[in-house]
């Protein structure tokens, strides 16, 4: 399986680089996967270049091509006024628009404070939603004063598993096995069946007949033998 990891952070290192980073640690904990990380900020160029010609080049070209063959993608963006940075919808604005139907995608993002925590919600999840991905259901926001937080490693800890398992293929139910038919016993005791059966409306008896199956007897024809007992 493949795990393809975009960083859109503009420094190296960078804070959103290392979140995706332990986002992928944290998805590979559960998952046997090859992780393909895609630095965006090294595609500056390539990206400018595909939105005023039309034409990607062929690093780009490359790079789009691995996002749309992922089977789990990680988006990872830092926050500039509030929302994804440029460059990050940049590089998912050339994503052909049916390349990431049914692929999972984890979200996160980083910022300089905790304000901004729901740009995940806001901004990055409805992207992926217009591009028919499913996104799992915790996104990682990491202010600043976040790191080194129990509460964020248990967050990339939840975000990563369920990534893994929206990755995993479905296991089949078992097909339940249909209930054996039963077989008459055609050894049964006439009288024994007689004494079972139901009643027909004229108030005549139905009784199993070793030889020919089923056979109707007259009530007034059981009663005389009855009492004949």
């Amino acid at each position: 399986m493949k795990l393809v990891v975009v960083s859109a952070g503009l420094s190296s290192p960078s804070s959103t680089r290392l979140l995706a980073d332990r986002l992928t640690a944290a998805t590979l904990a559960h998952l046997d996967a090859e992780p393909q990380v895609i630095e965006v900020r090294e595609l500056a160029t390539e990206i400018a270049q595909h939105l005023v010609t039309g034409f990607p080049p062929a690093r780009l070209a490359a790079a789009l091509d691995t996002v749309a063959a992922a089977d789990g993608l990680i988006a990872v963006t830092p926050v500039f006024a509030a929302s994804y940075s440029g460059l990050f919808k940049s590089f998912f604005d050339l994503i052909d628009k049916d390349a990431l139907t049914g692929t999972p995608v984890l979200l996160g993002a980083t910022g300089g404070t905790a304000r901004h925590s729901l740009v995940t919600e806001h901004a990055m999840r409805p992207l992926f939603t217009h591009l028919r991905a499913p996104v799992v259901p915790t996104a990682v926001y990491a202010a600043s004063q976040d790191w080194g937080e129990q509460g964020l490693a248990r967050r990339i800890t939840r975000a990563g598993t369920e990534l893994a398992h929206s990755m995993r293929p479905a296991t089949p139910h078992p097909t339940p096995h249909a209930a054996p038919h039963t077989i008459p016993d055609t050894d049964t005791d006439t009288d024994t069946a007689a004494a079972i059966a139901p009643r027909s409306p004229t108030g005549a008896v139905t009784s199993a007949d070793p030889a020919h199956g089923l056979r109707t007897v007259p009530f007034e024809q059981r009663l005389a033998a009855l009492r004949a007992e």
